[in-house]
């Protein structure tokens, strides 16, 4: 069968996306503390705004990769290994020298894409609540909070996430971060972020960060945004 335009471009992202998942990404995750959790749903769950291949990918292999890795480098660091992921991110500087820079990769990979696949659901209510009045509080409504959230995630160079932050006293912020650094570094803690890696998003949207940042508020959790919000004020929010 002839190769048409849309066959030969869907076959270059899925080049692409495979290209792009680290080399321990096939293989089983070396023994260590870490563990990859089963997504809380199947992966087209999130369709038609994130496509199930997305998910199959990101969850099974880019994810995956991230807590291997992380497991690898702790392995003969039993001290650091023995510490809470959010403690470990935390504490990076005090990190061994020679797998701090695997740690901070990796370990914020994980921290990153747990939190991400938590504050995801299918399509459902709107936030409400205390949630909602500190939205409306710090950043003049949702559609503000959107609006500002998709800017951020627009301006970022290359690869990041886009975070909204809660304090102690339940107060929001908006915080962008290169590559896989997370607020965690600076003992912050996350309401919830999106992930701008273009394997986040480029087998439906190819270039079009901006298409994919609109369409992933209609698959944000805020039942869970709000039960995190609720620990942060309560000091149990970790990752």
């Amino acid at each position: 069968m002839p190769m048409t335009r849309r066959r030969l471009l869907a076959a270059s992202a899925l080049t692409v996306a495979g290209a792009a998942v680290p080399r321990f990404a096939a293989a089983q995750a070396p023994e260590g503390p870490f563990k990859l959790d089963p997504l809380p749903y199947a992966n087209n769950a999130l369709e038609p705004h994130v496509d199930a291949r997305t998910m199959e990918l990101h969850h099974d292999r880019h994810h995956a990769s991230y807590v291997a890795n992380l497991n690898t480098a702790l392995k003969d660091h039993g001290n650091a290994a023995a510490l809470p992921l959010h403690e470990i991110l935390a504490k990076l500087p005090e990190m061994p020298d020679n797998v701090r820079t695997a740690i901070r990769n990796n370990g914020g990979g994980h921290a990153n894409h747990t939190m991400f696949w938590q504050v995801m659901a299918s399509p459902g209510s709107p936030p409400d609540g205390e949630l909602a009045e500190a939205i409306q509080r710090d950043f003049g409504g949702i559609e503000t909070l959107q609006s500002r959230f998709n800017e951020a995630g627009g301006r970022l160079f290359g690869s990041g996430w886009v975070f909204v932050t809660v304090d102690r006293q339940g107060k929001l912020a908006l915080e962008t971060k290169p590559n896989q650094d997370t607020p965690l570094m600076d003992a912050k803690r996350v309401l919830f972020g999106n992930d701008v890696w273009e394997h986040a998003y480029y087998l439906t949207y190819q270039n079009r960060r901006a298409d994919y940042l609109k369409a992933w508020w209609n698959v944000v959790n805020w039942p869970k945004v709000a039960e995190r919000y609720a620990a942060a004020k309560a000091g149990s929010l970790t990752i």
